[in-house]
């Protein structure tokens, strides 16, 4: 008598290959027209799936949007976190952190749709918070990780870790959107000048700031480090 029930369990357990689907052409349509033209019969007619398909997957179309903003941070997460893999100390990963994120103004490789769906993310921190939190947490984590450990071995005088994360995420966002919109900053100014400001507001020495800042750059990381596998 179990065994009906299993099998039928069974079959219509969801689809992997049709909610990536469903992410992937939703991502598509943001990149394209923005959140706004983000609607479920959009996703459906791009997918070729039917509502009942939708609906195994995602609630609503406020659940496939959280779950897109968090599936583009995990993106974005991995390629921090390799970057960050290759510091030092707790002091090189989040100049190492900083650096990655800044790369979203100067690097031409990063692609444009990123670029395009964190504009969308950061516009839903204070219309809908609760899309894109789950995302931000994601992506802030390895930064938060370094930040506990800094402190754990007293480089860091900070009490709150998270609070920290914020304050740095800001000071990076902001930096990234004044280059969008004028396109004149120097890359190795900048990026000492930001992460120069977020370490001292660490606590973090002169000297030790210094030292981190010519170890992360360009220049010392092809000199003295190899490149992670996997890495782009």
């Amino acid at each position: 008598m179990n065994s009906v029930p299993a099998i039928r369990r069974r079959k219509f357990e969801p689809d992997p290959g049709e909610r990536s689907a469903i992410l992937s052409q939703a991502s598509k349509i943001v990149s394209e027209g923005g959140l706004g033209s983000l609607t479920v019969a959009h996703v459906l007619s791009r997918t070729q799936l039917g509502t009942r398909a939708f609906y195994r997957h995602f609630d609503s179309k406020d659940a496939l949007v959280s779950a897109m903003f968090l599936e583009m941070a995990r993106i974005e997460t991995r390629r921090l976190r390799r970057r960050m893999a290759t510091a030092r100390d707790p002091i090189g990963a989040v100049a190492a952190w900083i650096d990655g994120r800044l790369d979203l103004a100067f690097n031409g490789q990063i692609r444009s749709d990123l670029r395009k769906m964190s504009l969308e993310a950061n516009s839903q921190m204070f219309a809908a918070p609760e899309l894109v939190s789950p995302a931000y947490a994601e992506m802030l984590a390895p930064l938060v990780e370094s930040l506990r450990r800094g402190r754990e071995l007293g480089v860091f005088t900070i009490t709150k870790p998270g609070s920290a994360a914020l304050a740095i995420q800001g000071a990076v966002w902001a930096t990234i959107e004044r280059q969008w919109a004028r396109g004149d900053h120097d890359i190795g100014e900048t990026r000492e000048l930001v992460q120069d400001f977020c370490l001292r507001g660490l606590g973090v020495a002169p000297k030790a700031i210094a030292a981190a800042l010519k170890y992360s750059s360009p220049e010392s990381r092809e000199r003295h480090l190899e490149k992670p596998n996997g890495s782009p």
